[in-house]
């Protein structure tokens, strides 16, 4: 049985795996620890709540005296490390905070992991520390480049991505010098419920509801693979459950590459799609382009390119697909389609 510390817990992906393990093992422990930063919030874990199981502390990755007093006192025996500041633009105009809690804090999370699974002896045999990264260590692909591969050499080119780089280097150095148990799992960019509004997709759905520009950076051509959460979570259950995946590191991806301009240009037709099904949605959301007949599409402008935006990235999921046999089937247009029915059409309309 599974006795988990999930760490940024509340936030985006962390509380959409917390609610997917609890689903899926609702007798094993999970302890989430989350600072409660303007990423993260407690009703993102709604649904879960009823799940005695389920243990909800505020406090920092790098308390780490608060770290092993959990390890120790709930007997817990894996870890799976989502906190982190992900946001490229927040990282460009204040890159501090990313080193502090990206890098000292898993930092600190390895130290206390060390003192109790292996110093102490607590779980030697049975530990993991499970790391959740990104496909931007990689740095930027060219239009016509291979994807990335886990044999990729790291070239970070923003603070967000720099910061998760020297993190993973730090999980490989304590697996390698003092044998922790960890994985690594490098995905590229996640969609789906719960996500926090300043990231693309919410914005441009936010904006189309109130009648608002949609701002696209530059050319809108920069393109990325898009994963859907639940997809990830699935993933990550995946890797944790496996002991052959101890020491090893998978790229998880969505197999999704879009650019900028054609993901908007998806939204806005399955926001039009709604409005035609549900014209309840029109007294809802009046401002809406879709409301006044006028396709949603007509709200896109163009904003200027914010600093060294990477181009393209694309991950190459071979190494994962062939352990699991492929076990990841959504695809964008469908995962979209559920998401915005479930946002749109509610009790409420």
């Amino acid at each position: 049985m599974k006795r988990l510390l999930v760490t940024g817990g509340a936030g985006f992906i962390g509380s959409n795996f917390v609610e997917h393990w609890l689903q899926q093992y609702p007798q094993d422990r999970v302890v989430v620890l989350d600072a409660l930063t303007y990423a993260g919030t407690k009703e993102n874990l709604q649904a879960c709540w009823q799940n005695p199981q389920l243990h909800f502390v505020q406090g920092d990755i790098n308390d780490q005296s608060l770290v092993e007093h959990l390890l120790r006192t709930e007997e817990l025996n894996t870890i799976v490390h989502f906190a982190a500041e992900s946001h490229v633009d927040r990282s460009i105009a204040g890159p501090d905070i990313f080193v502090t809690t990206n890098i000292v804090g898993t930092h600190s999370l390895l130290k206390a992991a060390r003192q109790v699974w292996l110093a102490e002896g607590l779980c030697r045999d049975t530990h993991r520390f499970h790391h959740v990264s990104t496909d931007e260590v990689y740095g930027s692909l060219g239009p016509n480049d291979p994807p990335f591969t886990e044999h990729t050499p790291y070239a970070p080119n923003s603070p967000y991505s720099a910061s998760k780089a020297a993190s993973d280097h730090l999980v490989r150095a304590y697996q390698h010098t003092y044998q922790l148990n960890t994985s690594i799992s490098n995905c590229s960019n996640n969609f789906g419920p719960k996500q926090h509004a300043e990231k693309l997709i919410p914005t441009i759905i936010r904006h189309v509801l109130a009648g608002q520009p949609i701002p696209i950076y530059g050319n809108g051509k920069n393109i990325r693979d898009w994963l859907y959460v639940a997809d990830h979570c699935k993933a990550i259950e995946l890797i944790i459950l496996d002991d052959q995946c101890i020491a090893e590191t998978f790229n998880i991806g969505g197999n999704n590459e879009l650019d900028n301009l054609q993901l908007t240009h998806k939204i806005c037709d399955l926001l039009d799609q709604q409005f035609l099904m549900h014209p309840q949605l029109i007294k809802r959301y009046p401002h809406c382009p879709a409301a006044q007949q006028k396709p949603c599409q007509s709200l896109i402008s163009f904003v200027k390119d914010r600093a060294g935006h990477d181009f393209r990235y694309a991950i190459n999921t071979k190494k994962f697909d062939e352990r699991f046999k492929g076990c990841l089937p959504k695809t964008i247009e469908a995962c979209l389609s559920d998401m915005l029915n479930t946002l749109l059409i509610s009790a409420d309309c």
